[in-house]
This record gives C-alpha cells, structure tokens and sequence, in this order.
C-alpha cells in the first residue's frame, strides 16, 4: 500500500523532482564537460566530484518518481468537521495526573500530514505517528489521551482548520 500525502506535499515532490531533471542535471551535465576539457580523467578531482553528483541526482530523481507513483493525495473535506489528513489541530497539553481543569495548558498547534511530509521543527505530524493516529477523527472538545515512551499524554483539542 502507499503513502498518503497532501496536495502541498504532492507540489513540493513535483517542484523538486522538476528541478532536479531540468536545472540540476543540466548544471551537473555541464560541471562534466568542462571537467572532461580538462584532460586526464584518472585524477581529475572536479570530473569525479561531477560524477558523484550526477549518481546522487539521478538517486533522488528516481525516489521521488517512486513517492508519486506510490502515493495518494489525500483531499482535506472541508464539510467534515474531525481531524483528517491535512487538518491543523489547535490542542491543549496537560500532562497526566494534572488537574481536571486542563493540568499546564499549554497550547500547540499541528498539521496532520502524509509521514513523507513530516517535520516535527514545522509542527507537521505523520498521520501515522502516535499522535497523529490518537488525533485522527477526533472534532473540536474532543479529549484525546496518546500513549508516548514518556507515559500517557492528554490533549483537548481546541480548534481544526
């Protein structure tokens, strides 16, 4: 089975793969011919540099051609009011054994996104990591308990956009 990605996630393969086959290959394609110019390829450090370049390139263009061909883009429904793929999600923290009244209170908010799409520094959560799966489905005043290797967390969610 594939992935599941967002349609920003689905631009950001697409710009980067587009980049990567137009402007990087012709930018290594060049470094090549001019390094070739040069004469002796045997210790000719910039050729090999090149060549190096180029396998690394070509690796990441046939990645991403597999993570398009293998993913699903996942349609936010605007008229569904719980958590799906592409959903920010305004909660509120308390950690375990605080008050009833919402323990410290602190207030995150996150994107659920396709696990290829994931960057905790970005608040974008896999919607196949722990939280991601405790938030999915869950509306707004929804209490929601994730199981993390620290112990149980609970959150109130206070909002999805």
């Amino acid at each position: 089975m594939g992935k599941f990605i967002t349609e920003e996630g689905l631009k950001k393969i697409k710009d980067e793969l587009e980049n990567r086959k137009v402007t990087i290959r012709q930018s290594i394609a060049n470094a090549i011919k001019e390094a070739k110019e040069q004469g002796d390829l045997s210790e000719n450090a910039e050729y090999s540099e090149a060549k190096r370049q180029q396998a690394e390139n070509e690796a990441r263009i046939a990645e991403l051609e597999f993570m398009l061909k293998e993913s699903t883009v996942v349609k936010y429904d605007k008229t569904s009011g719980g958590v799906q793929m592409g959903s920010k999600v305004m909660v509120k923290f308390s950690a375990q054994g605080g008050s009833a009244s919402g323990g410290d209170g602190s207030e995150m908010e996150f994107q659920i996104v396709g696990s290829n799409e994931a960057n905790p520094s970005e608040m974008k959560i896999s919607n196949e990591s722990p939280m991601g799966k405790a938030f999915m489905g869950h509306a707004k005043g929804d209490k929601v308990e994730v199981d993390t290797p620290v112990g149980k967390m609970k959150y109130e969610i206070l909002d999805v956009k």
